[in-house]
């Protein structure tokens, strides 16, 4: 079959022939119709984190069970902690073999497409708003406006949110941010803000963001891409009482919890997909150059027809 792999780290994708991939007890087979290109897919390919070469990339997937044609959504963690995409083979190809358990059902009316990005990208952004318990009436500030910060805009304001601002270093998607309903700003423009998901992994931004929250506020750190973070523990955390939590992943639950939402109308994560490309390595390494250099778009996502 074929797939998109990285074979080398910090260099293009290249197309493969690949053997179909090998049924163990418990898994099914799902024949790919839509994969999201995650930031973190970029991250990867330039060398980040610790991921088993040669790799098929991609951890945002949607498709039917071969032999049954249900519609389903995969939730990107093995039992055993493993990720599709990272440590075993994911997205960017025709079909995947994956534990059973994984194959979440997706909804009447959800389409396949906003159905892969949100096993990412809303997963991560609802999963860390419930982290930070979120309550009706909070103000909440995004850094990084990607597929992240579109879902986020639209599940802080399902919660409650009072205000929602935006922050990115890119002109086109603070437009793009306030067509969703939040507020375009800049970081030394918040004050007393609740809650901080920082998707952008920049420390200057990261710590004026950390000194804009409120008594007792939360900054969320979401981006894996931040590794060094100097601050004044008395002025820039004790004094107020603020909090600086992690975020990694999220659960099977809240995957099933999102696509409900998605069913009912109460977010449209379709509004998130701004671009859509092939299965070609040529393209997808075009839309991983894009997001390392700063990207006007949202969420890309690969589309498979049979």
């Amino acid at each position: 079959m074929h797939a998109v792999r990285l074979t080398h780290l910090a260099t293009p994708l290249i197309d493969d022939d690949i053997p179909e991939p090998p049924l163990v007890s418990g898994d099914v087979l799902v024949d790919i119709r839509a994969a999201g290109i995650c930031h973190s897919d970029a991250h990867y390919r330039a060398g980040g984190g610790s991921v088993t070469l040669p790799l098929t990339l991609g951890h945002e997937i949607a498709g039917v069970v071969a032999g049954t044609g249900q519609r389903v959504a995969l939730h990107y963690l093995h039992g055993d902690g493993r990720m599709l995409g990272k440590e075993v083979d994911g997205g960017y190809a025709e079909r995947i073999a994956v534990p059973a358990a994984n194959a979440v059902p997706i909804p009447d009316g959800v389409p396949f497409e906003a159905a892969a990005v949100m096993m990412c990208s809303t997963a991560t952004a609802y999963h860390a708003l419930r982290l930070a318990a979120l309550r009706p009436g909070e103000s909440v500030a995004i850094l990084g406006f990607g597929g992240l910060g579109a879902s986020a805009v639209q599940l802080a304001q399902f919660i409650g949110a009072s205000r929602v601002f935006a922050v990115d270093r890119v002109e086109e998607k603070l437009d793009v941010a306030a067509s969703f309903g939040a507020i375009p700003a800049a970081v030394d423009e918040l004050r007393d803000i609740d809650v901080v998901l920082d998707f952008a992994g920049h420390p200057a931004t990261t710590l004026q963001a950390l000194r804009s929250l409120a008594r007792g506020g939360r900054i969320m750190i979401v981006a894996i891409n931040l590794r060094e973070l100097a601050i004044d523990p008395y002025r820039d955390v004790l004094a107020a009482e603020r909090h600086i939590i992690g975020v990694s992943d999220h659960t099977r639950e809240e995957l099933v919890e999102l696509l409900d939402l998605a069913h009912r109308g109460a977010i449209d994560i379709s509004r998130v997909i701004t671009r859509r490309v092939g299965l070609q390595a040529a393209s997808i390494n075009e839309v991983l150059d894009d997001l390392d250099r700063g990207t006007k778009h949202l969420r890309t996502v690969i589309t498979l027809s049979f």
